[in-house]
């Protein structure tokens, strides 16, 4: 994404100069960008940077500050923010990814002090105005293809949990039962209404993504209900994936606490998806308040 806002010269030295070049960036708990002659001077700590440890190259979302202190501006008067884009090479990794779900992402935080960036280095996310590329993929909010991108880790979780659950079914004789586990009209039940829940929220969110993408093709822009609607199905998704996990999750017994089972690890990742910006609860809020004719707040649409 970021690609389609840099010069192609700059495009190029980023993501062409190596077949292996990777971008990783993360939300800010602190950060400084000072304008400069030719650049900015940055300073800064961004976290939940998922793929740090091999990305070639690193973005630091910015505020933007004049050399006497004051915050830059924007024409419309509210406050210029950039992502500085630099040599992985430049930041210092910060070893923080211990946590119980989703490991694999290694998704470290990292630091730079006073890293002089050049202009041409750094983008405007979202802003019309410097997007160099005309294709529909880049009119997107970036907060949509993230709330998308989400939504199908937390299903392909849900899926392989439920996958692995009715394996386990064939074979498994709990303590106490004279049958297996799909023998029981209860399991039976569950498996039902969990395989439902799965492709229900799938299918939501795959036919409004595929209805919006040719609307944008056909439009040139991404409209408000739509951005919306990305929000509800996304939510949707990494509700009911949740839901899916749990319940097989507790189906399994004592089986699922085992780490050598497919259920453990599955139950963390998808506990760690819930927990994310992603997976928050308010964002129906949101969706409700525009349901409802009022104004919704448009900050993770």
């Amino acid at each position: 994404m970021a690609g389609a806002y840099l010069r192609p010269d700059v495009a190029s030295e980023i993501f062409g100069s190596d077949p292996r070049a990777i971008l990783a960036w993360g939300p800010p708990t602190e950060a400084r960008a000072v304008a400069v002659e030719g650049g900015y001077r940055l300073s800064g700590t961004w976290t939940f940077a998922s793929g740090g440890r091999h990305a070639t190259w690193l973005g630091g979302f910015s505020p933007v500050y004049e050399t006497d202190g004051t915050p830059r501006r924007r024409a419309d008067g509210t406050p210029e923010i950039r992502t500085m884009l630099f040599p992985a090479t430049s930041a210092t990794m910060l070893d923080v990814w211990h946590v119980i779900g989703l490991r694999g992402t290694g998704s470290d935080s990292f630091s730079v002090s006073d890293l002089f960036v050049p202009h041409e280095r750094s983008i405007a996310r979202d802003d019309p105005s410097e997007r160099r590329h005309p294709g529909p993929l880049y009119l997107f909010p970036i907060v949509s293809l993230f709330a998308a991108g989400f939504a199908g880790v937390a299903l392909g979780i849900a899926r392989s949990a439920l996958d692995a659950f009715v394996e386990l079914a064939r074979t498994k004789t709990p303590r106490g039962f004279r049958a297996t586990l799909r023998e029981s009209a209860v399991i039976q039940a569950r498996v039902a209404q969990a395989e439902a829940r799965l492709r229900s929220a799938r299918l939501f969110l795959l036919t409004s993504l595929g209805e919006i993408w040719a609307e944008v093709n056909r439009s040139g822009r991404v409209a408000l209900e739509q951005r919306i609607l990305i929000r509800m199905a996304a939510s949707h998704a990494i509700r009911e994936a949740g839901e899916v996990v749990d319940g097989v999750y507790h189906a399994a017994g004592a089986t699922a606490i085992f780490m050598s089972n497919a259920f453990e690890r599955r139950f963390r990742d998808m506990h760690t998806v819930t927990q994310q910006l992603q997976g928050r609860l308010d964002h129906f809020e949101t969706v409700g308040r525009f349901l409802l004719g009022l104004e919704p707040d448009t900050a993770f649409l």
